[in-house]
């Protein structure tokens, strides 16, 4: 039996689930469910936002993917972003960790 948690052992699965929030281009606040996936190759966040669909490049490490994401959202005209993790794994974490803040 492998000693990996369950979620490593199947690629494309959720392993976290982060809050992003911050202001869209029209000015108006927003909050989205951010998805952490584990890959073949490291972590893909992603992210679904009206008709816009964005996805992370592959990282290391999930704070690389999540980072690269709000960095894919800034020349769009997101601002003020920041985001926090509830869910590792199925463990919602009820809104007790840190925000991690995205400076403009």
């Amino acid at each position: 039996m492998s000693t990996l948690p369950l979620s490593f052992r199947f690629r494309n699965a959720v392993v976290e689930k982060h809050q992003l929030e911050g202001t869209d281009p029209s000015a108006r606040y927003f909050n989205r469910i951010v998805p952490v996936r584990h890959v073949k190759q490291g972590y893909v966040a992603g992210m679904m936002y009206e008709a816009l669909v964005t996805e992370s490049g592959v990282h290391r490490t999930v704070g690389g993917a999540v980072r690269d994401l709000v960095d894919q959202l800034r020349p769009l005209g997101f601002t003020h972003m920041r985001t926090r993790l509830n869910f590792k794994g199925p463990a919602y974490l009820a809104e007790k960790e840190s925000w991690v803040e995205y400076p403009d």
